[in-house]
């Protein structure tokens, strides 16, 4: 797609110059003006406009990472829908930031901020319980937070911190949660992934990369695991219990999830930002998982740009799902059947 997106907007940058060599175009803010339009038509080829009128009034939703990105613009579209949004965030001061930021954008918004850090179980358990001590219904759980690429640390409880935040965290939360979305059902979890799956590999030889660490691979392994998790949660609920699940690719977005990331793909991710979905346009995809007539839907499914989209090969390997699923059990002392 970069390569594309190159060749394109070097043929715009070439056109806007030869014309304003040979006087064609005399006012700077014309060239501007063609220069954008020309963009902005490029921009487009890339990134189609999605949209929808469902109302959630009287539905609850949970959205993990929802003070920045992309959780903080899906939060913002459910409450504008009528939900209450739940924004769970380890920096509890800037979730309420993002409070602020949408009810003042949003009239009667019913948001709320509450803590939730991935990276210590005990955390996730509290946060379950006030959950459960204070709402009765819900309807959507969106598993959105994320770290990507990041210096190798651990959890709290001793997991390598992809794997620990972008996998086992929300293993474990949708775990403590399911008797709620099962009693309010029909309900959905959401899982965001990405299309980075495809380079992953679930190393259960050395899951936690304590002989060896990559953070590319490190994210990637995380990744594929939100895969093979929504897969195998499809599964485990699809007797009749009202819960479906869907992992997503929201694309590639301009956020805060790649602070990590260090040249020559910062130089890149820099050079390309126009090009890059906003948090809005990265939302789409959970926002259509959350809002289309489960009829319409695969639960189990891999979602992208707002369509039923084909997994790699590693993202359909039932038997490595399995694995997976009762390593996890393990590795957090739960049982899971």
């Amino acid at each position: 797609m970069f390569r594309t997106i190159f060749d394109l907007s070097s043929n715009v940058i070439l056109l806007q110059k030869y014309c304003a060599e040979r006087g064609f175009l005399k006012s700077p803010q014309r060239i501007s003006d063609i220069r954008n339009t020309a963009m902005e038509k490029i921009r487009s080829l890339f990134i189609k406009y999605w949209s929808s009128d469902v109302g959630l009034d009287g539905k609850t939703a949970i959205v993990t990472g929802a003070n920045t990105g992309i959780g903080k613009a899906t939060a913002k579209d459910l409450a504008k829908r009528g939900a209450r949004v739940i924004l769970a965030c380890r920096d509890i001061v800037k979730a309420e930031l993002a409070v602020h930021d949408i009810t003042r954008e949003i009239k009667g918004a019913n948001v709320e901020a509450r803590k939730l850090d991935l990276a210590d179980n005990k955390s996730i358990c509290e946060f379950a319980e006030n959950i459960y001590n204070t709402e009765k219904v819900l309807h959507l759980l969106i598993n959105n937070a994320g770290v990507a690429a990041c210096p190798y640390s651990t959890t709290v409880d001793g997991y390598e911190m992809q794997l620990g935040v972008n996998h086992l965290g929300h293993f474990f939360l949708t775990f403590l949660l399911l008797d709620l979305l099962k009693h309010s059902a029909p309900s959905r979890v959401i899982n965001v992934s990405s299309s980075a799956h495809a380079m992953g590999r679930i190393n259960f030889e050395d899951l936690h990369s304590r002989r060896e660490y990559h953070p590319i691979k490190a994210y990637t392994q995380s990744k594929l695991a939100n895969i093979l998790f929504t897969r195998e949660l499809s599964k485990k609920t699809e007797a009749g219990l009202g819960v479906t699940a869907y992992a997503v690719h929201p694309g590639v977005v301009n956020t805060e999830l790649v602070r990590h990331v260090k040249s020559p793909l910062e130089v890149m991710w820099k050079k390309f930002s126009y090009f890059l979905k906003t948090p809005e346009e990265g939302a789409y995809t959970v926002l259509y998982c959350s809002l289309t007539p489960v009829s319409e839907l695969v639960s189990g499914g891999y979602y992208s740009d707002c369509a039923q989209s084909a997994t790699a090969r590693n993202g359909r390997d039932d038997g490595t799902a399995l694995k997976l699923w009762a390593v996890s059990c393990h590795l957090l002392g739960i049982r899971w059947n």
